[in-house]
C-alpha cells in the first residue's frame, strides 16, 4: 500500500485492487483493518471504492476529523475525480450525466430507473474525454470524471447505460478480455479538518495496457 500523507487527523493512501474499502462481516482484509494496524489507532472511513477499483482514498484518524470531513462531503466541499477507459466515444466530449439510480442489494448491482421511489437516489457526474484511441480495431476513450454524488457503481452504470461500459467491467456489459476494471480514483481534494487548509492528492493510473501517454492525452473538447 502506498501512503501519500499522514498526520494526527487524516491519512491519505492508495487502495489496491481487490481490497475492500470498508469493514465487512466476513472478516476479509480491508482498508480499515490494514490502516489500523499501520496507524495503531481507530480508523474512520469517509468514502468508498469498489473492491475492483484502486486509487486515492482519505480516512480520518479521529471522530472529530471524521465528523468534519463527512460534513464537507454532504456539502459538496470534498472533491473526487476519476479516470476511466470506456468502450466507444461519449458524445459530446464534455458533459454531464444525471440519472436516478436504484441499487438492488440482492445482486449488488445498480440500475437506472425513470421515476423516484423508495431506494432511488439521484446520481450526477461531469465528464471530459481526454483521448480517443484504437486497440485491435476497437475504439476506446480515456475519460476524466468529477463525481457530484457517490452512488454504488455510479460511474460504471451511468456510462454503461449510454453504451459506453467501462473497459473490463463485464458486470455492466463490457465485452473484452481485460482482467481488471479500468477505473481509478485519480484525485481527492478536501479541507483539512483541523487547520482548514485545502489539500489535494493525485495518483496517475497505470494504463500501459492501452499504450496511453497521460502526459500527452488531451484533445479538443469541442470535438
Amino acid at each position: 500500500m502506498k501512503y501519500l500523507f499522514e498526520d494526527e487527523s487524516v491519512i491519505v493512501c492508495i487502495k489496491p485492487i481487490g481490497i475492500l474499502s470498508q469493514e465487512s462481516a466476513d472478516g476479509k482484509p480491508n482498508m480499515v483493518s490494514l490502516l489500523e494496524q499501520h496507524c495503531g489507532c481507530k480508523i474512520y472511513p469517509l468514502h468508498r471504492l469498489d473492491r475492483e477499483v484502486s486509487g486515492v482514498m482519505v480516512y480520518a484518524k479521529s471522530g472529530a476529523a471524521a465528523a468534519a470531513l463527512c460534513r464537507d462531503i454532504s456539502e459538496g466541499r470534498f472533491k473526487k475525480e476519476y479516470m476511466t477507459v470506456v468502450h466507444a466515444v461519449p458524445e459530446p466530449y464534455r458533459g454531464e450525466m444525471r440519472d436516478l439510480l436504484f441499487k438492488d442489494g440482492r445482486v449488488n448491482k445498480s440500475y437506472i430507473v425513470k421515476r423516484k421511489r423508495r431506494g432511488v437516489k439521484e446520481a450526477v457526474l461531469e465528464y471530459e474525454v481526454l483521448k480517443v484511441f484504437n486497440v485491435s480495431g476497437n475504439e476506446y476513450a480515456l475519460v476524466k470524471v468529477l463525481l457530484h454524488t457517490g452512488r454504488t457503481h455510479q460511474i460504471r452504470v451511468q456510462f454503461a447505460s449510454r453504451k459506453h461500459p467501462v473497459a473490463g467491467d463485464r458486470k455492466y456489459g463490457a465485452c473484452d478480455d481485460l482482467k481488471s476494471i479500468c477505473l481509478w480514483s485519480c484525485r481527492v481534494g478536501f479541507y483539512h479538518p483541523k487547520n482548514g487548509q485545502y489539500m489535494s492528492f493525485s495518483y496517475e493510473p497505470d494504463v500501459s495496457l492501452f499504450n496511453i501517454n497521460l502526459h500527452n492525452s488531451t484533445i479538443n473538447s469541442d470535438g
